[in-house]
């Protein structure tokens, strides 16, 4: 086990708090938790805030007591530590921004759609993940990212997870958002029509041969498949926590004939450029996280 706490050193609410992390995983950082009772609210992307009356008693159980320096170099030597420009609360001027820069002069959409893609029952479908699928849209588009032809493709990455409930009609719900609410903001009907065929088509991340615009979209939502080994188990670690409600062997299941999907598609990626960029780190990925899930889904 490889639990590390600080010193209860950190003034909140009338008592002061330490953090609790894992050098190793979430996985083991929320097993801990819960053999401990800490409540869930009290995980801050990386880390438990314990109140000081916790400490002895999480020190008893095998937590391992260290300075706060040592316990963040030990996080950050880890790859599990969150940095503070990528916590989705510090995201809120950066996607309204973004969403100015499209052109339609409808702010409140744009705070509406922030506002959903705030909800608390979010862990992975964030506004974290809103931002990685815009940036990787600029990465794909390159410079012509800018151009008209390309505004249906934004607007469907703001779109794709608007609604998520971790249900199978999310993607069925965004789209229909979207045909509800682009209209009323003066967008072209065929622009809607467009937002709500791409958003369609995050269901199964396979546009047909030639569709340049699904390609960019699907590949830019897959893109966190390519990510370095701990940014990748973050994300794991954060969908099954979308997915608390289910049984680990249920999840294991089904997560793993997902991943075989994928892997069994032919390529994840469907433009050039997303093979060039992602194509080798995913499929390690994915293969990686498959040998794990497969002795849990039996």
């Amino acid at each position: 086990m490889s639990i590390l706490i600080d010193p209860p050193s950190w003034p909140a609410h009338g008592t002061f708090f330490s953090h609790l992390v894992s050098d190793a995983s979430l996985g083991e950082l929320h097993g801990f938790a819960r053999a401990h009772d800490l409540p869930e609210r009290a995980f801050d992307r990386d880390h438990y805030d314990v109140p000081q009356s916790r400490y002895a008693d999480l020190v008893a159980a095998g937590a391992l007591p260290l300075p706060a320096t040592e316990l963040v170099r030990r996080l950050i030597a880890s790859g599990l530590r969150v940095r503070a420009r990528e916590r989705p609360e510090r995201l809120d001027a950066v996607l309204l921004a973004r969403w100015e820069s499209l052109g339609l002069g409808a702010p409140g959409l744009g705070r509406e759609l922030l506002a959903r893609w705030s909800e608390q029952q979010r862990v992975y479908h964030d506004r974290a993940h809103l931002v990685a699928v815009l940036v990787s849209l600029d990465t794909l588009a390159g410079p012509h990212r800018q151009e008209a032809a390309h505004l249906p493709v934004y607007l469907a990455a703001w779109f794709h997870d608007a609604v998520y409930r971790g249900a199978a009609t999310d993607e069925q719900d965004s789209a229909a958002l979207a045909a509800e609410l682009l209209p009323g903001v003066g967008v072209a009907a065929e622009v809607v029509d467009e937002v709500v065929r791409l958003v369609l088509l995050t269901t199964t991340h396979k546009p047909a041969p030639g569709d340049h615009a699904g390609a960019l979209l699907c590949d830019a939502d897959l893109e966190v498949l390519a990510r370095s080994d701990s940014a990748y188990r973050r994300y794991t670690a954060a969908v099954r926590r979308e997915y608390a409600h289910v049984p680990d062997a249920d999840f294991a299941r089904g997560r793993a004939s997902i991943l075989r999907g994928l892997l069994e598609g032919g390529s994840l990626y469907s433009s050039n450029r997303g093979r060039e960029l992602w194509e080798e780190q995913a499929r390690a990925n994915l293969e990686s996280e498959l040998a794990e899930l497969e002795p849990l889904a039996r």
